[in-house]
């Protein structure tokens, strides 16, 4: 007996919903890397502005002497809810000497992610523990009260 109507629509969007939620979601995050300007980069002949021309913004600098250019290119995916992993990225460093001259251009790839878990254990603290009517309602009758402090005192 086949289906038809209304029960025939809402199992094939019950189907097309199931097969839609198992498919990989892929994303791409930082720097989209054209391989033919970056090799037109050159140690020696280029220099900061004519690396911002050519490369554009970088996607983060050194911290401190401003001698390192990092591009970042990264390719992810993930099923439904699950946290992204990155299945390709590529680093690319370029480093001035200081005249700001390019002295030398580095690829990094995925070797470079580091995977951090958290642990989800509470930290010791000092003291008592109260619940949430204890923090509430616990300054009720405080203010005010001998040896508390009130309000324009020394």
């Amino acid at each position: 007996m086949a289906l038809s109507g209304p029960r025939a629509i809402a199992s094939l969007l019950a189907l097309s919903l199931a097969a839609s939620a198992c498919a990989p979601l892929r994303s791409h995050q930082g720097y989209v890397i054209d391989a033919d300007l970056v090799n037109s980069v050159q140690p020696g002949v280029d220099n900061r502005d004519s690396v911002l021309r050519t490369l554009g913004q970088p996607t983060l600098t050194a911290q401190f002497d401003q001698g390192d250019w990092y591009y970042v290119s990264r390719d992810s995916r993930n099923y439904a809810f699950s946290n992204p992993d990155p299945n390709a990225q590529t680093t690319i460093r370029i480093r001035f000497d200081g005249a700001g001259n390019v002295a030398s251009i580095d690829r990094m790839g995925l070797e470079q992610v580091a995977e951090v878990n958290p642990i989800k254990k509470k930290t010791p603290t000092l003291g008592r523990e109260r619940g949430f009517f204890q923090e509430l309602f616990g300054n009720i009758g405080t203010v005010g009260a001998p040896g508390a402090g009130a309000p324009g005192g020394p």
